[in-house]
């Protein structure tokens, strides 16, 4: 018998998780030295906080705004793509040392991936709870250059630079994703959960949600590895979310481990002491896939039966802790088939979130 309250609660927990880890880790997004996290916060990371002032990790002032990657030499025909398309009024803090890359932003609020996972939400309610690229492109884009920012965001990642640099030089919209050197980063997946849960929610197969998981990929992120990688995340999730009571969770995420990177998570956890073992040290806690990914499958095992722990110890791991942050709320989510709910309530946008999410869920009609 199918139990469909319980897979909508799953789905539910997933998704407001993600927004829940993302507004934790925040504060101290790309610190990478752990010794700064506490210099900042004393007590570490425990609760949602503003962005400090002072970023002692920032190297926003070397990317470029006008394209993907780094600064590069560029001639005085080159559109600024911050500024002039997107995050406009936001430029002027670009070219500053130490500037923190969510500058302003306060406690609870969302972080610009994390808005674009709603943009998504919103898009597939209005498609009566299918994903169209089309419509999402058509949002995403307006979303981004609106004139009145729709976000308090700072920083755009080299993949919306890059997307917008194509798009002002006259690519197709669906060929403007971008190859720079972090293509193949965590923020990728992102916005990828919304389409599996509710696309297998009703009915679609698990091979053609891939699929159309890996096209949306690479709408934005055009790479084998990512996809490679998104090809088990949409696997994992599936599994959370139609597991029965006889299904152990920790089966599925070492299964999961062993098949996406060949890594035995059961010995692995057995042997840590502490977690900078694993993210700092045998993985970067940068956003690159190949250690991220690791990274969030040991967090998800090691913490999954305490899910405020679990995104409190990946908040304070730094690195691009938001958006690997973000794929294990939706894992933790899953699991534990509930959020967090004193911090989901202190969301600044736990009001629209909560209508979103239910706006995304409300037209599914299980087979």
């Amino acid at each position: 018998m199918v139990d469909e309250k319980l897979y909508l609660k799953r789905a539910s927990a997933g998704l407001k998780s993600l927004f829940v880890a993302d507004s934790l880790a925040m504060p101290v997004h790309w610190f990478y030295r752990i010794a700064d996290i506490y210099k900042a916060f004393p007590h570490g990371i425990t609760s949602f906080e503003d962005a400090p002032d002072h970023h002692p990790s920032s190297i926003m002032s070397l990317h470029s705004t006008s394209q993907g990657g780094r600064k590069k030499t560029a001639s005085n025909k080159t559109k600024q793509i911050i500024g002039e398309v997107i995050l406009k009024g936001k430029s002027k803090y670009w070219d500053k040392p130490n500037v923190h890359y969510h500058h302003g932003m306060k406690a609870g609020e969302n972080t610009l991936n994390a808005h674009c996972a709603r943009v998504l939400i919103r898009s597939m309610a209005n498609s009566g709870g299918r994903y169209d690229a089309e419509t999402f492109l058509s949002d995403y884009i307006k979303f981004m250059t609106s004139d009145t920012p729709e976000h308090n965001d700072t920083y755009a990642e080299s993949y919306h630079r890059g997307f917008f640099s194509n798009l002002t030089n006259g690519k197709s919209v669906d060929q403007c994703g971008a190859v720079t050197h972090d293509t193949a980063s965590i923020g990728g997946l992102v916005t990828i959960a919304p389409i599996v849960l509710l696309e297998r929610l009703q009915g679609t197969t698990l091979k053609e949600v891939q699929l159309l998981c890996k096209k949306h990929l690479y709408l934005t992120h055009p790479d084998h590895t990512l996809a490679f990688i998104c090809e088990h995340y949409v696997k994992l999730l599936d599994q959370l979310l139609f597991r029965d009571a006889s299904t152990s969770v920790t089966e599925i995420l070492n299964q999961t481990a062993l098949s996406s990177v060949g890594l035995n998570l059961d010995k692995l956890v057995a042997t840590v002491n502490v977690d900078t073992e694993i993210i700092g040290k045998r993985y970067s806690s940068a956003c690159y896939i190949e250690h991220s990914w690791p990274g969030i499958l040991y967090l998800a095992y090691r913490y999954r039966d305490d899910m405020k722990q679990a995104l409190i110890a990946n908040t304070n791991l730094g690195g691009d802790n938001v958006h690997r942050g973000c794929v294990l709320g939706i894992i933790l989510g899953l699991i534990n088939e509930q959020t967090i709910e004193p911090l989901y309530a202190e969301l600044a946008d736990e009001a629209q979130i909560t209508q979103e999410i239910a706006g995304l869920l409300n037209p599914v009609n299980l087979p």
